[in-house]
């Protein structure tokens, strides 16, 4: 495992013009290949760069935006986590100044970063970037917990948070260690993280379409995504979240072309500090500083990073063997996994492969989740047109059944616990869960609404006292 990895280490750094020969990739096949990618999928809108050593091959934009504007090659979108790249640049750039030692303590460059957990004064540099800080989701919930407005306050409301292992000793993918890293850059600068990012990595690539953002509010109109219902592409905003140096940045498919370019070139760091970069973690094989390390279907070796939003995804992937790069931003959520399936394709034309494209399983899901909700509907409104008949024949027995109406409201509240433990402790909001499952979340709702409304008819009707003398076995509340 360590000889393969290291192996993709020096692949990586390569010149651009050896390895593999090109695939068939072309800017005509990749139009062709999104085009009816958007078709079968309904798909709104995306951005493609496709580079080889320092070239683009194509950039472009396909569809609309969130807002209803075409989207261009030079149109701003989210790429999420894919921002974890650039905090890890900003840092390791800090490092080859001197001003940061990798392998120091976060707390000998950031004092304001405590914990109430003891072992976090032992959390390193490179732990943040590696993900083996020891703070997790299932001990330090940041996307349910209260949002930040900023950096600062993102590093202070872990004072009361704990770790979920000591430092150095598992790995657990947490949006929080990129936080923190943001904060450490602003800190050691003296630069706002968002300036510094802009002064030290946008502008000296020539990436005048990006910036960092705070929270979902910033969210350009460019970069709104959308949800897709029954087939239909539904516009929502993003819902609340704080991302500055975790999943922050938008960019544009020209941007993308450029800082692929600079990952392909050397950028702006030192052979070193790009091998530093591309690392893998010890606890993690696969992922390395703000990079995941991996391989083709067809076991190729490969450097990437993928990035969720609930309205929006993006992917970058470089392929050291022929010069490759590609980035591919879709604007809709992680549940569709659009950007993912744009990438696995544009890849199968690089390595001399035809791209499959994708059936609509969603499209049957929803289909079923809306029969259901019209069933439900239709039930709960001939339960409570009848609960007078009900209330007439009451018997014991129907009586204790009336709890089972409440189960979908208990699911309901019982929701994000649920979730927590099937997502093995990952934290969620309530409304997020929606995001990733609309259509069963609107027939849950359905069914919760569904049966308040009919157990609320029947106990009316037994108040009342409509129904009569009781059945046998039976008893009647509402003549006590």
């Amino acid at each position: 495992m360590l000889a393969s990895a290291l192996t993709a280490i020096s692949l990586a750094l390569l010149p651009a013009s050896g390895g593999v020969p090109p695939g068939g990739i072309t800017p005509a096949r990749i139009d062709a290949f999104v085009a009816e990618y958007r078709e079968r999928t309904g798909l709104p809108g995306a951005a493609v760069a496709v580079v080889r050593g320092n070239e683009v091959v194509h950039a472009a934009g396909y569809g609309r935006t969130g807002s209803g504007d075409p989207v261009t090659a030079g149109t701003p979108m989210a790429i999420a986590s894919l921002s974890k790249s650039m905090t890890s640049l900003a840092v390791l750039r800090l490092v080859e100044r001197g001003k940061v030692r990798l392998d120091g303590t976060v707390r000998d460059h950031l004092p304001e970063f405590a914990m109430a957990d003891p072992r976090a004064a032992r959390i390193t540099v490179r732990q943040l970037l590696d993900h083996t800080s020891g703070m997790a989701d299932s001990a330090f919930r940041e996307k349910s917990g209260r949002r930040p407005e900023s950096l600062r306050e993102a590093v202070a409301r872990l004072r009361t948070a704990r770790l979920a292992a000591a430092p150095g000793t598992a790995f657990s993918y947490h949006n929080t260690n990129y936080q923190v890293a943001a904060r450490l850059v602003e800190v050691v600068s003296g630069e706002p993280f968002a300036d510094h990012l802009d002064a030290h990595v946008f502008t000296p690539l020539g990436m005048h379409d990006s910036r960092t953002l705070a929270t979902e509010r910033d969210l350009p109109g460019s970069a709104r995504g959308h949800l897709r219902i029954l087939g239909r592409a539904v516009a929502l905003p993003e819902p609340t979240g704080f991302g500055n140096g975790s999943g922050g940045v938008i960019s544009s498919a020209n941007d993308m072309a450029r800082w692929l370019i600079a990952q392909n070139g050397g950028g702006l760091l030192s052979p070193a500090g790009t091998a530093a970069l591309r690392t893998p973690s010890a606890r993690n094989p696969g992922y390395a500083l703000g990079w995941s390390i991996g391989r083709t279907e067809r076991g190729t070796p490969v450097i990437g990073h993928g990035g969720d939003l609930f309205t929006a995804t993006a992917e970058q992937l470089l392929i050291p063997e022929s010069g490759y790069g590609i980035a591919v931003m879709a604007n809709t959520g992680t549940a569709y996994g659009d950007s993912d399936a744009l990438l696995d394709g544009l890849v199968a034309m690089i390595e001399g492969t035809e791209p499959e494209l994708p059936s609509a399983p969603h499209l049957v899901i929803d289909g079923v989740f809306a029969l259901l909700t019209l069933a439900t509907a239709g039930l709960a409104a001939r339960g409570v047109a009848r609960s007078r008949r009900w209330a007439a024949r009451r018997t014991a027995w129907r009586l204790w059944l009336l709890p089972a109406y409440l189960a979908p409201l208990a699911l309901c509240a019982a929701l994000v616990p649920v979730f927590r433990v099937l997502a093995r402790g990952r934290d969620i909001r309530w409304i997020q869960v929606g995001y990733l499952y609309p259509t069963f979340m609107i027939w849950l709702v359905t069914a919760a609404v569904a049966g308040l409304a009919v157990v609320a008819a029947r106990l009316i009707r037994l108040r009342r006292g409509s129904g009569g003398s009781p059945g046998p076995g039976g008893c009647n509340p509402a003549s006590g």
